[in-house]
């Protein structure tokens, strides 16, 4: 009889003790976060790098480990020129920053006027505080703060990758399930990169053409955004809109910029994307809005890029044990039935 009972009470224990572990790892998450993210976001790296080391050894027989050491060279300059890139293009706005502040008071006094015709009464003492009190030094410094916080990261995401270089040096045997992730996650990476780099050289293109300042500063943050699934295509596409108006006003590059910018995303986010990637991580759509909310709430922005990929990795693990399938099954949107 208690035979009986410890076979039905099973799954309850099952559910409980992987609700302790993960409020336990959730805890360990938050804590060692300065630490784990750039050690996260360098295996991902390693794991692309090694996928593109065995293609050129594959294509033109260079040596898995140069090839390794080839792509870490490319990174390292790639995210050197777009923390130039983005410096410069705030250098450029802030020495703008007084003529958009006076389209922007021309704006402001041409809608009062306009909101004055309609019938409308708008205290404009309020409207002129308010914009005094626009944080617009804030913002920019924030953003020096990220460059500067970006760098930091960099190079200690470097130095993991020195020593994941080193291990894979040393040893190269890996068992089933680490081979599985590694596929998966490299080949979704790889997709992403490509689709992402398509997104910001388009993103540049349109800027370019409709006169946008800081066209390149979007292009990098759109290259980034577009890791984020659903919600990271539309920021995109609404970051340099305020920047178009305080350019230009309310007229055709605006609007051209804008439908331009929303169709771009739309044909490479479900089109051409959704084409390549197919299933994708195996993962259910309310599955993955959860775990970018969970994700961001643990590790901010860097959570809701890494939410897909580390998901997955869990999926994947989860499968591995009878006892935790189900919770995998529920990722894959797969309910089970008993």
């Amino acid at each position: 009889m208690p035979k009986n009972i410890y076979e039905k009470l099973a799954p309850v224990n099952n559910i409980c003790l992987l609700i302790l572990a993960g409020t336990a790892l959730t805890g360990i998450l938050v804590y060692a976060k300065a630490v784990l993210m750039p050690f996260v976001i360098a295996v991902f790296l390693s794991i692309v790098l090694n996928t593109i080391a065995q293609w050129m050894k594959k294509q033109w027989n260079v040596p898995h480990l140069l090839g390794f050491l080839l792509g870490i060279l490319l990174f390292l300059g790639l995210a050197a020129l777009s923390v130039i890139f983005i410096s410069n293009s705030i250098s450029s706005f802030v020495d703008g920053a007084n003529i958009y502040a006076e389209k922007l008071n021309a704006t402001v006094a041409w809608f009062l006027h306009t909101a004055e015709k309609l019938g409308f009464r708008i205290n404009a003492q309020f409207i002129a505080d308010l914009l005094n009190r626009l944080p617009i030094l804030n913002l920019v410094r924030t953003m020096g703060s990220t460059v500067v916080s970006f760098i930091s990261n960099l190079l200690l995401v470097s130095l993991f990758l020195i020593f994941l270089f080193m291990g894979r040096a040393s040893a190269d045997e890996k068992n089933a399930l680490t081979t599985n992730i590694e596929k998966q996650i490299s080949y979704y990476l790889l997709i992403k990169i490509f689709v992402s780099l398509l997104a910001s050289v388009s993103t540049w293109i349109i800027l370019s053409i409709t006169g946008t300042e800081l066209a390149t500063m979007f292009a990098v943050l759109t290259f980034v955004l577009n890791f984020i699934p659903n919600i990271g295509p539309f920021i995109a596409t609404l970051l340099p809109m305020p920047v178009l108006f305080l350019q230009y006003g309310f007229d055709w590059h605006i609007i051209a910029a804008g439908g331009l910018l929303a169709g771009t995303h739309f044909i490479i986010g479900n089109i051409l994307e959704t084409k390549w990637l197919g299933k994708g991580m195996d993962l259910n759509p309310v599955v993955v809005i959860a775990c970018l909310i969970f994700w961001a709430l643990v590790w901010g922005a860097i959570g809701a890029l890494l939410a897909v990929p580390l998901t997955s990795i869990i999926k994947m693990i989860l499968e591995r044990s009878e006892p935790t399938r189900p919770f995998a099954d529920i990722l894959a949107g797969r309910i089970p039935l008993r």
